[in-house]
């Protein structure tokens, strides 16, 4: 008879039958169990094997770490070997474990909180548990039942920590699951979680449940952001960011950064004069960007959002054309005039000066590169830059006037063809940047690159702006342009700024002596560089070479992406709440018959070994390789659906009848690797950007070591001329 104990488990082997383990006994299931049933039949059959009543009282779960119940839904997640348990059932489970957390015993009641912390990950058993009223027990536990036990603290404490850490951990848990709506809860609960932002900073894991559960009540509820506004502030935050740890510093920005996506219009500008009040950009310079320790991914993340978020500030004067009749609006011009030709050489403000007044303007607004000479408001009505470019220009005028008023003056002496316009210049320059840094748009889902000099001053666009000017400027002069080369020439800022960009430098000065070595000469021999290894042969011979080679090429390639697919991946898990999701690591055998799979707690460092990943799917199961919007966890998931990016690295494998393996690619490179590969596995063609790119880098790397000893030779269009035949064969000598 065996054990009642959940000690009872199941041994998947396949489509046939299943072996079970009785405590260190093994027995065989009867040949005719069929596995193929539902699994409400799976368990009747066992009750009926193992003589136990009541059999709607257990389900089958997974024996490894996860512990989720096995279902109708995912049943076709089981693979070969996985090991099952036998155990209660979800609702019976869900029913125990409701009336233990109600324990008068402080150590039942621990003990139940940590398994109900455990078993909420499972989606069917946080059904059960909701429809039993749960999520409102636990909140009343958070609001009143906890505070009976805090006058216990003193002597209890690491106890009352734990509970209030497991109870804390079960609400997000359950709520994770998007059946409850965070629309239902209390103001006396959200104070509560509020509260422990301050009360428990030393307890790390309470603080990261609380900071966690305020970010998705402030992304999932407009009525809750209202309240969790109310209830915290940025000086509550800003010590978190202070500490050593960080999660909790990761956190915390998260909080930061879903206040202010939510917060309206109108008071985005009051939270971000608020944050520069309290100095969170210095901060995190300080104790994030500049700490002695890495930058995990996550971080990396929420830095990028706060970024984006405070370059989208700029949107507002982005979109706001000029009007030509508002004086405040003209004295911008006027100031910009002033700082550059000197006040003094005002005429007189007499009558008889008027039209002196208004030609010597004329002259003066075209020296300053304005395409309306007349009146340069006009140029400020295009959308985008709009007025943001007339800012910077006023930025630059004050706070850099040695290098404006030289910029304006060198260019005022030259002849009208040579000059680099200022005024046109800084409107274009700043509709590039505004397009290089993505100004206006919502942060992706998945992106982390954030530019570490953007937190080193609290102008950081302003000043990107002068260095970028200056920088137009001088290649304007060392391309010796006139205006008709105007396009060519911001062309080439434009690569020399997104160059020095990709370095990530770590200041505003680094930036600027990137950009020192990247002078015009220097970009032309990079071109040239690029040009000759992408250098298009057109010739016969050469093209005949070229279809002679690209499948040895090709092959090569595709070695490498399973090469590639062998050492494996990170991929993460999306969902509402990103942060909170789990990562897991996929990977290909060496024998290429095999992908294994798994569940990860953090980002490895290095590759994970095939024995730590517990699940398989062979290769010769794999039916298609989907992408983009025709994957289904694009089609289920509506917020990730509208995000183009998300879209854009999304992938799916689909086997048998309805399974399927949802990936989300950490980066567009990895999304072609393992495109690419997958299909070198189905015995398909690899059409991926990355694919064509190494194919004719490759190729003309290739065909160049073959014409290495043709150099200097000519090579000709057509083969040579076949010469006439002999009169006679004499000359043939018969070895017989």
């Amino acid at each position: 008879m065996p054990d009642e104990h959940v000690k009872k488990q199941l041994h998947h082997l396949g489509d046939s039958h299943l072996d079970c383990c009785i405590s260190a006994q093994r027995c065989i299931l009867p040949t005719h169990f069929n596995a193929c049933g539902p699994c409400s039949s799976w368990v009747k059959e066992l009750k009926v094997w193992w003589s136990l009543a009541n059999h709607d009282q257990f389900a089958l779960q997974h024996a490894d770490s996860s512990n989720f119940y096995i279902t109708e839904k995912n049943r076709n997640e089981i693979k070969n070997g996985a090991i099952l348990r036998l155990t209660t059932s979800p609702a019976q489970n869900a029913q125990q474990l409701h009336e233990r957390i109600q324990s008068s015993s402080m150590d039942a009641k621990l003990e139940a909180l940590k398994d109900l912390a455990n078993y909420s990950r499972d989606v069917t058993f946080a059904q059960e548990f909701i429809n039993l009223d749960g999520i409102s027990l636990l909140t009343q536990m958070v609001e009143s039942g906890t505070e009976r036990y805090q006058k216990l603290q003193k002597i209890m404490k690491p106890c009352f920590g734990d509970m209030l850490s497991f109870t804390l951990t079960a609400f997000v848990e359950l709520m994770d699951h998007g059946i409850v709506s965070w629309d239902t809860f209390s103001v006396a609960f959200i104070k509560k979680i509020a509260s422990y932002v301050n009360k428990f900073a030393s307890d790390i894991s309470i603080l990261q449940r609380s900071l966690a559960i305020l970010e998705s009540m402030v992304l999932n509820s407009h009525d809750l952001y209202q309240k969790v506004a109310q209830e915290i502030t940025i000086g509550q935050l800003i010590p978190h960011l202070q500490g050593t740890d960080q999660e909790i510093q990761t956190y915390t920005i998260a909080v930061i950064n879903a206040l202010f996506l939510k917060a309206p219009d109108d008071k985005r500008q009051e939270m971000a004069n608020i944050l520069a009040q309290k100095q969170l950009r210095s901060i995190i310079l300080t104790h994030v960007i500049r700490a002695q320790r890495a930058i995990n991914n996550e971080m990396a993340h929420q830095l990028y959002v706060l970024q984006v978020l405070t370059f989208n500030l700029l949107e507002d004067r982005m979109m706001t054309k000029m009007d030509p009749q508002d004086q405040a609006q003209r004295d911008i011009i006027f100031e910009l005039r002033r700082i550059a030709f000197d006040a003094e050489s005002e005429p007189n403000n007499s009558s008889g000066s008027i039209e002196k007044r208004k030609s010597m303007y004329t002259r003066d607004y075209k020296k300053l590169g304005f395409i309306n000479h007349v009146n340069p408001a006009m140029d400020f009505t295009q959308t985008p830059p709009g007025m943001l470019a007339l800012d910077n220009m006023l930025y630059f005028a004050k706070h850099h006037q040695d290098a404006y008023i030289r910029i304006v003056l060198e260019n005022s002496s030259r002849e009208d063809k040579h000059e680099c316009p200022f005024g046109r210049s800084s409107i274009e320059l700043t509709k590039m940047l505004c397009e290089i840094l993505k100004v206006g748009e919502l942060p992706s889902e998945t992106c982390n690159d954030f530019h570490p000099m953007f937190f080193t001053h609290d102008r950081s666009f302003e000043e990107f702006f002068c260095i970028c000017i200056q920088l137009l400027n001088k290649t304007w002069k060392e391309m010796r342009a006139t205006s008709e080369d105007f396009n060519k020439v911001m062309q080439v800022v434009k690569e020399q700024i997104m160059r020095a960009l990709t370095t990530k430098p770590s200041s505003l000065d680094q930036f600027k002596s990137k950009l020192q070595n990247l002078s015009y000469t220097e970009i032309l021999k990079i071109r040239q560089s690029e040009r000759m290894n992408q250098e298009d042969f057109q010739s016969r011979p050469i093209l005949e070479l070229k279809e002679k080679i690209q499948p040895e090429i090709l092959e090569l390639i595709k070695q490498q992406r399973l090469n590639r697919l062998v050492e494996g991946t990170c991929f993460r898990k999306l969902n509402s709440r990103r942060r909170q999701d789990k990562f897991w690591y996929c990977r290909l055998s060496p024998n290429h018959k095999v992908l294994h799979y798994g569940d990860l707690e953090e980002s490895p460092q290095g590759e994970v070994p095939h024995d730590s990943l517990q699940d398989k799917l062979p290769v010769a199961d794999i039916k298609a390789v989907v992408t983009g919007k025709d994957c289904p966890h694009m089609k289920e998931k509506g917020a990730l659906k509208q995000n183009k990016e998300v879209l854009e690295l999304a992938f799916s494998i689909l086997y048998d009848s309805s399974g399927q393996l949802n990936f989300i690619a950490p980066d567009k490179h990895e999304y072609c690797v393992w495109t690419d590969g997958l299909n070198a596995l189905l015995g398909k063609d690899m059409l991926s950007d990355l694919t064509r790119n190494d194919l004719d880098t490759l190729l003309s790397m290739e065909i160049k070591l073959r014409l290495l000893d043709l150099e200097n030779i000519q090579i000709p269009d057509a083969p040579p001329p076949i010469p006439k035949e002999p009169s006679n064969y004499d000359f043939v000598y018969d070895c017989n």
